[in-house]
């Protein structure tokens, strides 16, 4: 099976945006303030148990997560580069 990486970070990074809009505002409605791995735990809750790891580097898909939702949040994710 190939795997098309471009749609694999595409997806993930849709994930995690939902995640990060759910989690805000449960944290908005709760006053009650949340971490970047709350945001990982939800999008990794969310993923299906075949949905494929990092193969390369040494950063897991947690590691991923983190650093979509930190830029996400940031908006540094939206910027061109």
């Amino acid at each position: 099976m190939t795997i098309d990486n471009k749609l694999l970070t595409l997806d993930l990074i849709a994930r995690t945006e939902k995640a990060v809009q759910n989690v805000a505002h449960l944290a908005v409605d709760t006053r009650i303030a949340f971490a970047i791995d709350d945001i990982v735990d939800a999008v990794e809750r969310g993923l299906p148990s075949v949905y494929p790891a990092p193969t390369t580097g040494a950063g897991t898909r947690r590691d991923l997560i983190a650093d979509m939702a930190r830029r996400i949040l940031d908006g540094s994710i939206y910027e061109e580069s």
